[in-house]
């Protein structure tokens, strides 16, 4: 059995055990909570057994992401205890969580290490779960932070609290999703992403078009949303259509601007190919630009996804029915109903990351065969 050199191991087995000794820690401050010394011997023991391990695949990485996991319940269990002063006088218990740190710091570069030079499902799902382990990891420190230093809520509210506005309003949270997703982000989502591909391609089949649309785009693409948005209510009302022009004028320009630079990607060499089998321009166009455009056309719908959400929330803070996220989040800080607040950002970021998410994997599907893409992996 090897000893390995492993500093972020060795920090984060050494900080558990000086843990052991400080106040609040699991041997002064935790005698008698099982629940607070088992989180602490799982995170040791995962420590210890990583250091004398002679390999590091995936067998290290199962057992850094468990200890790491089962550890975090420690501290969590520690200030959901209200008998014991827990808080920033806590010197164990921080220190705790400093050995969590560099643990689960290393239980990520062990997980990072699964997915590269390797293809299938098992290498998919190793690339997500890195990103899915340190988004768990910010929540713990986000929750540990506030709870442990007695945040006011109104200034940052703790996630299980949020957790609560989020199952609590519930009803509230879905009509707001459907009003401005549903009948606001999409229909304009698909109008301005349309509008800018068809626009894109007369643009590339003609050239007066270029020379006089394209500075016209760059000043509407200039134009703030706060000053587009109080304009397009007065036009098209207060109901999701005015919203739905916002996304429109907001998408437009970004798929306007990325198609034309695809299909302009394509090499000389291809386009002699093409005019050597006496292709019109359509053929070329279908046979041979648009696929090479095709990473330029993802980018702008990703691009996208996130501005037409982000379009449509800021346009509702200007007149709206008395439902929608923009207009929740406006309500509810006048109330100081924060919680509230945080429960709707969290609804529109998930929104968010998931339309990402999708068109990333349509992307991948899609231009599996493009250079970048195998570039890229």
């Amino acid at each position: 059995m090897t000893f390995h050199r492993d500093i972020p191991l060795a920090v984060a087995l050494a900080a558990a055990l000086v843990a052991l000794v400080l106040p609040m820690g699991p041997l002064v401050g935790w005698v008698g909570h099982m629940g607070l010394i088992l989180p602490w011997l799982a995170a040791v023991a995962g420590a210890a057994v990583l250091l004398v391990l002679p390999r590091r695949g995936p067998v290290a990485a199962v057992i850094a992401t468990a200890a790491t996991i089962l550890g975090i319940a420690g501290p969590l269990n520690a200030l959901a205890i209200p008998a014991d002063p827990v808080g920033a006088a806590a010197p164990g218990l921080w220190l705790f969580v400093v050995a969590l740190g560099f643990l689960s710091w290393r239980a990520m570069e062990l997980l990072s290490g699964l997915a590269p030079g390797r293809e299938g499902v098992a290498a998919r799902l190793a690339g997500l779960l890195v990103p899915a382990f340190f988004g768990l990891w910010l929540l713990f420190l986000w929750e540990v932070i506030v709870v442990g230093f007695g945040v006011p809520a109104v200034l940052l509210p703790a996630p299980t609290v949020i957790g609560q506005a989020i199952t609590s309003g519930t009803e509230t949270l879905l009509a707001d999703f459907h009003q401005t997703f549903i009948r606001s982000v999409i229909p304009g989502y698909l109008i301005g992403c349309g509008s800018g591909f068809v626009v894109a391609v007369l643009v590339d089949r003609l050239p007066f078009f270029q020379r006089g649309l394209l500075p016209l785009g760059n000043l509407v693409s200039a134009l703030p949303i706060v000053g587009i948005a109080p304009i397009m209510v007065m036009w098209f009302g207060f109901d999701w259509q005015s919203k739905a022009a916002v996304v429109v004028v907001m998408t437009f320009f970004p798929m306007l601007v990325n198609t034309i630079a695809g299909l302009n990607a394509t090499g000389a060499m291809e386009r002699d190919l093409m005019h050597s089998y006496a292709a019109s321009y359509v053929q070329t166009l279908v046979r041979a630009r648009l696929p090479n455009a095709l990473p330029f056309i993802f980018n702008a719908l990703k691009i996208n996804s996130t501005l037409a959400l982000i379009g449509a929330i800021v346009a509702e803070f200007f007149g709206t029915p008395i439902v929608g996220m923009g207009f929740r989040i406006s309500t509810e800080v006048g109330r100081m109903n924060i919680d509230l607040v945080w429960a709707t950002i969290a609804v529109a970021a998930v929104a968010g990351s998931v339309s990402y998410g999708l068109l990333a994997a349509l992307e991948r599907s899609v231009t599996f065969w493009h250079a970048s893409y195998r570039h890229r992996r």
